[in-house]
Formats: structure tokens, C-alpha cells, sequence
């Protein structure tokens, strides 16, 4: 949450020449309301029942840049479609996050002492990114172009 997956996917993309999707985005275009609305709404599970489809349609039928939401990786069967995939694990400390968001804007899962909330989801979810990741990129102190040049390199990829 708030590592930059976004801004530094769309970059990637650009420098590749290729397209940029968000799997957060198609769940908010397909239920016509935020993340955080799922969660409130119908919870946890419904929203990442929701976003393991959303998941799956995108890794089925997409060849570009595709940015996944935090939690996504928390599901065993995405975690078994993400082998073999070039994946990216962008990593970032508390410190960053604060820096980057605060810890005060519309995330769910920070809703109450999200320093800690923070840590702890990290604590629960870092060795799933590892896991699945062909590589990490620390992104704390860098700008999102370092970023992604630091993507594409850990990737040995060459722009277009």
C-alpha cells in the first residue's frame, strides 16, 4: 500500500511501449465503487474473492504491465498463476510509508494504529511477495523514474 505500484507500473510501461493495468482499477470499474466501499460494505472475503477473479481475467487474457493490489498475493491459487511470471515485489519500511501517505487516507486494512496495522500486515505478507517476486526493489528515498529504472534493470529489460 502506498509503495508506488502504480505511478512506477505506468512508467515501466511507457519505457517498454506496452500497456498498463491495475487489477484495483478493473475491481472499482467492474463494481462501480472503491475499495474501501467493498470492504465496508461486504468485508474482507467478498472483496478478496472479487479481486482473486479480477486476478485471474487479467492474467489470462493481458500482455503488458500489470500492477496488483497488495492482498492479492494472499490467495494460494494466484500466488501458483504468478509462477513463471516476471514479477516485481516493490518494497518499502514504515518510515516510507509515512512519508508517502501518511498512513491517514482511505486504506481498509489501516483504519485504526496503522503504524502498527502497517508493520503487522508487512509481518504477515512479506514472505508471500518474496515468495512470488522474480525480483524486489526497494523504493524508499528513490523517485518513481529511479524506480522503475531500477524495474527494468532488475528485470533486464531494455526500453523501446
Amino acid at each position: 500500500m502506498g509503495v508506488g505500484k502504480s505511478t512506477v507500473g505506468e512508467l515501466v510501461a511507457e519505457r517498454l511501449g506496452c500497456a498498463y493495468r491495475d487489477t484495483d482499477g478493473d475491481i472499482v470499474a467492474e463494481q462501480g465503487r472503491t475499495i474501501a466501499d467493498i470492504f465496508v460494505d461486504d468485508g474482507e472475503p467478498a472483496f478478496r474473492a472479487i479481486e482473486k477473479q479480477a486476478v485471474q481475467r487479467a492474467l489470462a487474457g493481458y500482455d503488458g504491465v500489470l500492477a496488483l493490489g497488495g492482498g492479492a498475493i494472499l490467495d494460494e491459487d494466484t500466488r501458483a498463476l504468478l509462477a513463471g511470471q516476471p514479477v516485481v515485489y516493490l518494497s518499502m519500511d514504515v518510515e516510507e510509508a509515512v512519508k508517502r501517505t501518511g498512513l491517514n487516507t482511505a486504506r481498509p486494512l489501516l483504519a485504526v494504529n496503522p503504524r502498527r496495522q502497517w508493520r503487522e500486515l508487512m509481518d504477515a505478507r512479506r514472505h508471500l511477495y518474496t515468495e512470488v517476486a522474480t525480483a524486489v526493489v526497494a523504493t524508499d528515498g528513490r523517485t518513481p523514474e529511479e524506480v522503475a529504472q531500477a524495474v527494468l534493470d532488475a528485470l533486464e529489460l531494455k526500453e523501446v
